[in-house]
This record gives structure tokens, C-alpha cells and sequence, in this order.
């Protein structure tokens, strides 16, 4: 039965992302914790786990998961089942859709899912900060580590650009944030 669930829940998560990883993340959550297969909190640490692993996020996800809950037949099971959908959907796309991608209306349709995609992407990121900052449980205190390291990170984007004209690179904020995290907690 785990094994069929798998299935059809990352085969949801791989049917129904459209922008890439980050948005992904919480129909990812909301299939995770509907089938109660990890805590918010495990699947919070999941995702920065993921994020700093090579590979795609939503295939290291699935992976754990698959794996968390069924050994490695889940683990594969879940990565097939995240991954199919957008290889089926490449192909159909390359062989009979790519004259209708140059198509001004087709065009029109992702420029309007952009926007869409970068608020999914801020709420995402918003709801984790604010979760992980700010428990929600009653009696939990704030964690001030955590508060702290966002507040760094986040005054070390602008020092960097005006420091050095160009936009920090995500290896060197992984870096930062995991040796921010070794000395904080």
C-alpha cells in the first residue's frame, strides 16, 4: 500500500509543478504531510538538505522520502514517479508543440505564469522563514539562532553586490549559510 502511495503522490507532485523546484515545494509539503509520511519540521529540514545536495530539489525530496518510508524500491518508485511527468511532457512538447511554442499566444501564457511562479516562490520562502523563526507552537519561543542567521544572510546580499557590482553566486551563499549554521547552533 506504501509503495501505491508513493506512486500517486509524487506522481501528483510531477504532473502538477509548473516553474521549476522552488515552487514545487508546497504541493510537495501539503502531499507529505497529508499522508503523514514526515512533521513539518523533518520536512523543513528536508528541503535544506535538498537544496544543498546536488541534483534537482523535488528529486532529492522524493528520493528521502521514498526512501525514508519504503527503503529503496520506495525511494525509486517516488523519484520515477516525480520525474515521468515532465519527460513525458518534454517529449510531447519537442515532437508536436514546438511550432506552437512560437506562437505569440503560447508566449503570452508563460509570461503570465511568471509572476505566478515568483509569488509562489516568495510565499514559500516567506512561510519557511517565518515558520522556522517564529515557531507557531504554543510556549515556543523564538529562535533567535535562527532570526540571527536570516538577518545576516540577508544584510550580506547588498554588501556583496555593492562591494563587488555583480550578484552573489548560490554556491557562496550555500557556503555562508552552512558555515553561519556551524557556529550558531
Amino acid at each position: 500500500m506504501i509503495y501505491l502511495e508513493l506512486l500517486l503522490g509524487f506522481l501528483k507532485v510531477g504532473s502538477f509543478t509548473f516553474g521549476g523546484a522552488y515552487s514545487a515545494i508546497p504541493l510537495i509539503r501539503d502531499v507529505v504531510l497529508s499522508y503523514g509520511w514526515l512533521s513539518d519540521a523533518e520536512l523543513s529540514y528536508m528541503i535544506a538538505v535538498s537544496e544543498s545536495t546536488p541534483g534537482p530539489i523535488m528529486v532529492n525530496l522524493a528520493t528521502y522520502v521514498g526512501s525514508s518510508q519504503a527503503g529503496f524500491l520506495g525511494a525509486v518508485l517516488a523519484t520515477l514517479a516525480v520525474v515521468l511527468p515532465s519527460f513525458f511532457v518534454i517529449l510531447l512538447v519537442m515532437n508536436l508543440l514546438g511550432s506552437i511554442l512560437k506562437s505569440r499566444y503560447a508566449q503570452a501564457v508563460l509570461q503570465g505564469l511568471k509572476p505566478c511562479m515568483i509569488g509562489i516562490i516568495l510565499a514559500t520562502g516567506l512561510y519557511m522563514t517565518l515558520h522556522n523563526c517564529f515557531p507557531l507552537v504554543q510556549g515556543a519561543n523564538v529562535d533567535f539562532r535562527a532570526l540571527l542567521m536570516t538577518a545576516v544572510l540577508t544584510a550580506c546580499i547588498p554588501i556583496y553586490r555593492y562591494l563587488k557590482k555583480e550578484k552573489p553566486s548560490p554556491i557562496l551563499l550555500i557556503i555562508a549559510s552552512a558555515v553561519l549554521g556551524i557556529i550558531i547552533y
